[in-house]
C-alpha cells in the first residue's frame, strides 16, 4: 500500500508539471551582493566568478559580512510570480559557492549565520508560497560546492570546475564524504523543514556515480515520494530533461523544461542592461510548450533581495498576455506538428560552444510563424511576429472536416475562415490588441 501511495504521489507530481508549463527560477548568493564587480572591474564568469578570478574561500567568504538584503519580501516575489502567470518557483538553495542560502545546521557556512541579514529567506519563500498557492522548488548544485575540500570535478577536462587553489590535490579528494558529510544532511533539511516541495532541481552532477544518484533519489522519496527531480541527478535517475539556454527543435514526448535567462546572467550583475524583449521572451514561452515542454525564467535579486527593475516590463507583459491567452498555454499538449513557418525567411540560432557561466543559444531573431498547441476538442494556433490579415494554416490539410468555430482568443471575436485542400485559409483577422503574438481558437465538433 505505501509503496502505491508513493506511486500515485508521483504519478499526480507528473500530471501537476506537465500542466504547469511556466515557472520561475532564483538565482540568488553572496555573488548578488558583489553585483559583478570584483576589486574595481567587472568580473569574468558571472556567478561563477569566485572559480574564474580564482579567490580564495576565506577572502570569498568575507562577502558574507556586507550581504544584508534588507529589501526582501518573500510575499511580493511569490505574487509578481503568480500575477505574471507562474505556477512554481525554483530557489536557489546552494549554487556552486557553497554557500547555503538557508538555515543549515549541518554547514555553519549560509545566509543566517554568515550575514548581518540572519534571517532564512527560504523559510519566508516557502509561507508565502503555501499562502499564494504557488509549488516550490529547490535547486542545489551537486557535483560543484567550491566550499568543501572533497568535490574533485571532469569538466571540461579533469578539476576543470574545482577549487584547485584552496584544495590542490585534485587526487586526494573523496566525493563520498561530500555527500555524506554535506549533500546528504542538506538535503534532508530542505525536504524536512520547509513543508512540500514540488522538485528538487540538481546541477552539475559531475563525478556522481549511479549507485549515488540511486541513493539520493531513494533518500528524496523516502521523505517526499511526491517530489520530481531533475535529470542532473545524474546517470539516467531524473524524472524529466532540462535545456539550458536553447530551444528544442522539435516535440520532446518525455516530460522537459527550458531554463533561461531574463537578461545575460543568471545571478545579479549591474552591468547587465541586456535583458530579452517581453515578445520575444513571450516567443519562447510558445516556442517551448509547442514542443511539450515548460518554461523556467530566471530572475536574479540583487543585493537588498529585489527583482531588478529590469525584470518588470517582461513581468507585466507575462501577466496581460496570460490573462488573455492563458487558456491556449495551461494544461496543454502538442499538436500533430510543433508548428509552421508562414514565410520563406529562416530563423536562425546562434550556434556556439556551450559554456556554464555566459551562455545564450535561444534565437536572436523574429519571424512570422505559428506554434499550436492542443486541449480536447480545441487546436490553438499562436501566431508570431505576423502583420498579414489573411493567410493559410497548412498544416490543417486533411484535419478540417469537424471544425465548428474560429475565433480570437484574445476578444472571443469570431474568424472568418475557410477549408480548403491546402488546409485552412484565415481571412480578415481583426484584433483588439497590438501585441504581436495572438491566438486562433479553432474548435472541433
Amino acid at each position: 500500500m505505501a509503496s502505491l501511495t508513493a506511486h500515485n504521489a508521483h504519478e499526480a507530481a507528473m500530471a501537476w508539471f506537465r500542466e504547469a508549463k511556466f515557472g520561475l527560477f532564483i538565482h540568488w548568493g553572496l555573488y548578488s551582493q558583489t553585483a559583478g564587480e570584483w576589486k574595481g572591474h567587472p568580473v569574468q564568469g558571472g556567478e561563477h566568478f569566485m572559480l574564474y578570478e580564482r579567490i580564495p574561500l576565506k577572502e570569498y567568504a568575507r562577502i558574507a559580512d556586507d550581504f544584508n538584503p534588507v529589501g526582501f519580501d518573500a510575499k511580493a516575489w511569490v505574487k509578481a510570480a503568480k500575477r505574471a502567470g507562474m505556477k512554481y518557483i525554483v530557489y536557489t538553495t546552494k549554487h556552486h559557492d557553497g554557500f547555503a542560502m538557508y538555515r543549515s545546521a549541518c554547514s555553519d557556512y549560509n545566509i543566517v549565520k554568515c550575514t548581518p541579514f540572519g534571517r532564512d529567506p527560504l523559510k519566508e519563500l516557502a509561507e508565502a508560497c503555501k499562502e499564494e498557492g504557488i509549488r516550490l522548488g529547490l535547486y542545489y548544485s551537486l557535483g560543484r560546492d567550491w566550499e568543501d575540500p572533497d568535490v574533485p570535478t571532469n569538466w571540461p577536462v579533469k578539476a576543470g570546475r574545482s577549487n584547485t587553489w584552496d584544495y590542490p590535490d585534485e587526487d586526494a579528494k573523496q566525493l563520498p564524504r561530500y555527500l555524506e558529510r554535506k549533500v546528504k544532511p542538506q538535503l534532508r533539511e530542505l525536504l524536512t523543514n520547509y513543508g512540500e516541495i514540488a522538485i528538487l532541481w540538481f546541477d552539475t552532477f559531475e563525478m556522481v556515480n549511479k549507485q549515488q544518484s540511486a541513493e539520493l533519489r531513494e533518500l528524496i522519496h523516502s521523505l517526499q515520494p511526491g517530489c520530481l527531480i531533475n535529470n542532473r541527478i545524474g546517470n539516467g535517475m531524473g524524472d524529466y530533461v532540462v535545456m539550458e539556454q536553447k530551444l528544442s527543435t522539435g516535440i520532446i514526448k518525455r516530460p522537459w523544461e527550458a531554463c533561461m535567462t531574463m537578461g545575460r546572467n543568471w545571478g545579479y550583475n549591474k552591468f547587465d542592461t541586456d535583458y530579452k524583449k517581453p515578445d520575444v521572451m513571450i516567443r519562447h514561452l510558445v516556442d517551448v510548450v509547442s514542443k511539450g515542454g515548460n518554461l523556467l525564467l530566471n530572475i536574479g535579486p540583487n543585493q537588498l533581495g529585489r527583482f531588478p527593475e529590469l525584470t518588470k516590463p517582461g513581468l507585466d507583459a507575462f501577466h496581460d498576455w496570460l490573462k488573455r491567452n492563458g487558456e491556449s498555454i495551461y494544461a496543454v499538449s502538442p499538436w500533430h506538428v510543433y508548428g509552421e513557418a508562414l514565410t520563406d525567411a529562416v530563423e536562425n540560432v546562434e550556434q556556439k560552444a556551450f559554456h556554464d557561466a555566459e551562455y545564450d543559444g535561444t534565437p536572436k531573431e523574429v519571424v512570422p510563424d505559428v506554434r499550436y498547441t492542443r486541449k480536447g476538442n480545441t487546436v490553438f494556433a499562436i501566431v508570431r511576429h505576423s502583420a498579414e490579415k489573411s493567410f493559410l494554416l497548412r498544416s490543417f490539410a486533411g484535419k478540417t472536416e469537424g471544425i465548428r468555430e474560429v475565433t480570437l482568443l484574445e476578444n472571443g471575436k469570431s474568424v472568418d475562415w475557410k477549408a480548403t485542400e491546402d488546409g485552412l485559409r484565415i481571412e480578415g483577422i481583426r484584433r483588439s490588441h497590438s501585441f504581436p503574438i495572438y491566438v486562433l481558437k479553432v474548435e472541433y465538433l
